[in-house]
C-alpha cells in the first residue's frame, strides 16, 4: 500500500459518497482504475469497506460494473483453455440442498461440450460445490494446469474463485464482516476468466437479470444466459416455469419463456448425488432439475434445449 494509490483511491470513495445531487457512480474507466488499486493491495481496509458499501446502496450501474469486470479480467483469467461454456456459481441460498446444477455441467463436458465452473459458496446453506466434488471423484482445480488436465480428461474444472485471486476471495469474503453482499458478487459472474463462448448465470433478484446484460452487451460477449435460479445459481426448478434473458453478440436480447416439465414432488430425502450420476439410484425429481439444468446450459450453447439435454443426461457415462 503506498500514499499515492490510498490517495487516488480516496476520489473514488468521495465521488461515491457525496451528498444528495453531487454522488454519481463511476465511470468506466473510474471503475476500472479503482479495481485495479483493489487487487493490487492499494487500498485501506476502511476505504475498501466503504467503498463496496456505497456501491451497494447506489445500486448497480452497468458502465461501472463494466469498469470493475474489465479491469479484474486483466489479471484473473486463464487464457488458453478449451472451454465452451462459463458456469459462474456464486450463490448462497440459506435452504439450498446439493448443488444439481454440477451434475448437469459435468453432463455437458461429458457430452463434448467443456465446462469451466468458477466461483465460491462459502456462504450457502447448503452443500457447497467444494464439498459436492470430492464425492464425486473430483477435486477443484488450484490452478490453470490442473484445469487444464480436468477439461482434457472429464470436459469439466472447477476453479475456486481464490485460485482464481486470493485477493479478490478476500474482497467477497468481506460479506462477513459488513453483513451484506456487495457488486463483486455480480462482477465474479460476469468475469469469465477463460474467454468461453458461450455462458450461464444465476440471479438471486431478477433486477440484476438487466445488469447482466447490459454488461455483456458492453463487453461484447459472444452469448450468456441469465436466469432468476434457485438460491441465485444457474438451476432450473422443472415443475416451474421461468423465463430465460439470452443476449447474443450477433441477434442481440431475446426472451425465451421455459415451460414447467414435471409436477412439483413431494417432500422426501434428498438422494446421494454419486448415486444419481453413476446411476445406481434412480430419482426422478433429481434426475428431472438436472436434466432441466442441462437445457439451460444448451440453449446458452445455441444447441437445443430439453430434448436434447435428455439425450445429453443418458450418455453421461458414456466415454469422451
Amino acid at each position: 500500500m503506498t500514499i499515492d494509490g490510498v490517495a487516488r483511491f480516496a476520489t473514488y470513495v468521495a465521488t461515491l459518497g457525496r451528498g444528495p445531487g453531487r454522488s454519481r457512480a463511476l465511470t468506466r474507466e473510474e471503475a476500472a482504475d479503482a479495481m485495479r488499486l483493489l487487487l493490487a493491495g492499494e487500498a485501506d481496509p476502511i476505504q475498501i469497506g466503504a467503498f463496496l458499501m456505497l456501491l451497494r446502496y447506489r445500486g448497480e450501474d452497468p458502465e461501472e460494473i463494466s469498469g470493475l469486470v474489465t479491469a479484474a479480467r486483466e489479471t484473473m483469467c486463464w487464457p488458453g483453455l478449451d472451454v465452451a461454456l462459463d458456469w459462474p456459481s456464486y450463490g448462497a441460498g440459506r435452504s439450498r440442498g446439493a448443488p444439481w446444477f454440477l451434475l448437469a455441467a459435468m453432463a455437458l463436458g461429458r457430452a463434448g461440450f467443456p465446462v469451466l465452473m468458477h466461483g465460491t459458496n462459502e456462504f450457502s446453506g447448503g452443500t457447497t460445490v467444494a464439498q459436492a466434488l470430492p464425492l464425486l471423484g473430483r477435486a477443484p482445480a488450484p490452478d490453470a494446469a490442473a484445469a487444464a488436465r480436468d477439461l482434457a480428461a472429464h470436459g469439466f474444472a472447477y476453479a475456486p474463485i481464490a485460485a482464481l485471486s486470493p485477493i479478490f476471495a478476500e474482497l467477497l469474503g468481506l460479506r462477513r464482516l459488513l453483513g451484506l453482499r456487495s457488486p463483486l458478487n455480480t462482477v465474479a459472474r460476469l468475469l469469465n476468466p477463460a474467454d468461453a463462448q458461450a455462458g450461464v448465470d444465476g440471479v438471486f433478484h431478477p433486477p440484476y437479470i438487466e445488469t447482466h446484460l447490459a454488461v455483456a452487451e458492453r463487453l461484447a460477449r459472444k452469448r450468456l444466459l441469465v436466469l432468476k435460479g434457485g438460491g441465485g445459481e444457474a438451476e432450473r426448478n422443472p415443475a416451474k416455469p421461468v423465463t430465460a434473458h439470452l443476449w447474443d453478440g450477433t441477434a442481440g436480447r431475446t426472451s425465451l419463456s421455459l415451460p414447467a416439465l414435471a409436477a412439483q414432488p413431494p417432500a422426501e430425502p434428498e438422494p446421494d448425488m454419486a448415486a444419481i450420476w453413476n446411476g445406481s439410484t434412480r430419482n426422478p425429481a433429481a434426475e428431472a432439475r438436472v436434466v432441466a439444468t442441462i437445457a439451460l446450459g444448451l440453449l446458452a450453447l445455441g444447441q437445443g434445449g430439453d430434448q436434447q439435454a435428455q439425450v445429453v443426461w443418458e450418455g453421461r457415462r458414456a466415454a469422451r
